[in-house]
């Protein structure tokens, strides 16, 4: 069972922030029991990603959070609305820098960290997923993974998904709660509760659940989609203003949200299928982010990681007057 978990969001726009970067990731590597030489590893890779914000980026803002599939290892993506990087073969490089330091660089830090990822384009930025685990531990390989970002300074989120992969099937849900701030959190905990219960039901069984279990709670938007990756078939419930798309390289098909509020108010619910393209992707979100994105604007985003693509999407449209949340998961392994 995969699910939301506690994170911290480090805004990264002076020096300053690198240190607080760099002690944030080293405590929670040392909560995963991590040796002293695998602290180091994510303490140097953390600071060298963290300083790459601070002299290259606008916007630059790290999320370091223990794995979500896993409490053994650390997961940090560093997220930014700088130039991009013009040659990223060049900047891999174990020791290049465009600045003349003798930072590690990209090169640097893709030998840190047990695995990583990186997606830029020029003009709109850059964004680098690196997870740690301890020497010889292979890292997880994700084929589905999420981010959720609280209202400006709010500290906890109000939106909340979970996802469970069960043989070639992967059930996913989003749940943004009413309003934000901790009624909200608490409306989409329960969200998920109910989902950790009743995962195996169809969509819009499931989706039933929560709207009665959301009852007494602020109540909320929730969509469910059950992928069967062998039959290539989304099959897709939603209740509210929530976002679910069949995203491919080319474009991206949209799937119905009926109006209403779980937990409140809402006419019959109705599930429905929807094929799947070959190298697609289901991306859910929140209404946090706008749907104005365009996935031709950033081209061979779908090849990357599921956590790549999620914070791609939450940086382009993203809003700080909301929380935002967005699930992303690969149609086929």
């Amino acid at each position: 069972m995969i699910r939301s978990r506690d994170e911290s969001w480090v805004r990264v726009e002076d020096a300053s922030a690198i240190g607080a970067a760099r002690r944030t990731a080293m405590t929670l590597a040392e909560s995963c029991g991590f040796d002293e030489h695998d602290r180091g590893r994510v303490a140097v890779a953390v600071s060298e990603a963290a300083s790459n914000l601070v002299k290259h980026a606008a916007e630059g803002v790290m999320l370091i959070r223990s794995h979500p599939e896993t409490d053994a290892a650390v997961e940090v993506i560093a997220i930014d609305k700088g130039p991009g990087i013009h040659d990223l073969s060049r900047a891999a490089r174990d020791g290049y820098s465009t600045t003349g330091t003798l930072g590690l660089g990209m090169g640097g830090i893709a030998r840190m960290a047990s695995a990583h990822d990186v997606y830029t384009v020029l003009g709109r930025g850059t964004v680098v997923g690196m997870c740690f685990t301890a020497t010889g531990t292979t890292p997880p390989v994700s084929l589905a993974s999420g981010l959720a970002r609280p209202i400006g300074e709010e500290a906890v989120c109000g939106d909340a998904f979970a996802y469970v992969e069960s043989g070639n099937t992967v059930i996913a849900m989003l749940c943004d709660g009413l309003g934000h701030g901790e009624p909200a959190a608490a409306a989409s905990r329960q969200a998920v509760r109910v989902f950790q219960d009743h995962y195996d039901l169809p969509a819009v069984q499931l989706l039933e659940r929560i709207h009665d279990a959301l009852r007494g709670t602020r109540g909320g938007a929730v969509s469910v989609a059950r992928l069967d990756r062998a039959a290539g078939v989304i099959r897709y419930a939603g209740l509210g203003n929530v976002s679910g798309w069949i995203v491919h390289a080319d474009g991206r098909q949209g799937m119905i949200s009926l109006p209403g509020i779980a937990g409140h108010q809402r006419d019959r619910l109705r599930e429905y299928d929807y094929a799947v393209p070959p190298h697609s992707l289901l991306v859910l979100h929140s209404d946090g982010l706008t749907e104005r994105w365009d996935i031709s604007k950033l081209p061979g985003l779908s090849a990357h990681t599921p956590v790549v693509v999620a914070a791609t999407l939450l940086r382009d449209a993203g809003t700080r007057r909301d929380d935002a949340t967005v699930l992303a998961v690969r149609a086929a392994p």
